[in-house]
């Protein structure tokens, strides 16, 4: 079939996930057209009908929703997956409802990490975001117990070998000292996103990261003012900004129809805008901890 469109690029767009997860989806045969296993790189139109893990997906061919992306304030202790076995807190159950597709979160954060995290309806967003070729830099306050010295920062800025290849920090800058010698403060700024790969690069020179939290991804950063378990939607400027990076064009409704914002279930953080576009204080100055 020539016409129509590729089914992962279709959930994708729907807010399902990303097209690599999707994929994977279709690979482990989740996904079915008009009954039938559906295949990869597979196209479908119109009058097909679509499931997913045996149940039907109403989803509009002709228009995607409404572009959403919201700036969540993870506290620890939160997983950033749907389901969990040992019925640990998700990041979804803080999250507003959508009537229409799911989020897919930007750059997940372990257990044990708080600070921002982003989520959108859009899975060709979410997927270049993290996408490495795009370099999009995460900035990170790291607490952290051991000896630290001049040599061991220039290290890691030069980059050291970990279990998945070379990696690095694009910067590091030291808090001002709070009178802890045991642990300090350190802001660094990584433009990949591998697994726990902060704690990893730190925890090759012999240190532990005992507080982690990210302030910023790309030109959206924490401000003082939000407040844990909280979130807010980003503005058509931030939106706007996120997507530039990228090489993508902001997704707007349909003509004459209605805006999806009004089928958010949920409270932001605040009426106003709480997070900043500029580049965090390096320091940390004014953030909780």
């Amino acid at each position: 079939m020539n016409e129509g469109i590729r089914i992962h690029k279709l959930l994708a767009d729907a807010g399902f996930g990303s097209r690599r997860e999707i994929e994977s989806w279709i690979s482990a045969g989740r996904v079915s057209v008009n009954g039938k296993v559906a295949e990869l790189g597979q196209r479908i139109g119109a009058e097909d009908r679509l499931s997913l893990d045996g149940k039907p997906l109403r989803l509009n061919l002709a228009q995607a929703p409404e572009l959403r992306v919201i700036a969540y304030n993870k506290p620890e202790g939160e997983i950033c997956s749907r389901r969990d076995p040992e019925g640990r807190a998700s990041v979804f159950d803080a999250l507003p409802k959508l009537r229409e597709g799911r989020w897919v979160i930007v750059g997940r954060l372990d257990l044990n990490t708080s600070g921002l995290l982003l989520a959108t309806n859009w899975g060709e967003l979410a997927n270049r975001l993290m996408h490495p070729g795009y370099c999009i830099e995460r900035e990170y306050m790291s607490r952290v117990l051991g000896n630290v010295d001049d040599e061991m920062l220039k290290r890691l800025q030069q980059g050291v070998m970990l279990e998945d290849g070379e990696a690095s920090f694009d910067r590091i800058a030291q808090r001002a000292d709070n009178g802890d010698r045991a642990n300090q403060w350190f802001s660094v700024v990584l433009s990949e996103g591998r697994n726990r790969e902060v704690r990893r690069l730190w925890e090759s020179q012999g240190v532990q990261v005992n507080r982690l939290k990210r302030i910023r991804f790309g030109p959206i950063a924490l401000s003082s003012r939000e407040k844990k378990g909280r979130w807010r939607e980003l503005d058509a400027s931030e939106i706007k900004d996120l997507c530039a990076l990228v090489d993508l064009k902001p997704r707007t409704a349909a003509p004459g129809t209605k805006s999806k914002r009004a089928a958010v279930k949920g409270k932001s953080w605040s009426r106003t805008p709480t997070l900043k576009r500029k580049t965090a204080d390096p320091r940390g100055r004014g953030s909780k901890r």
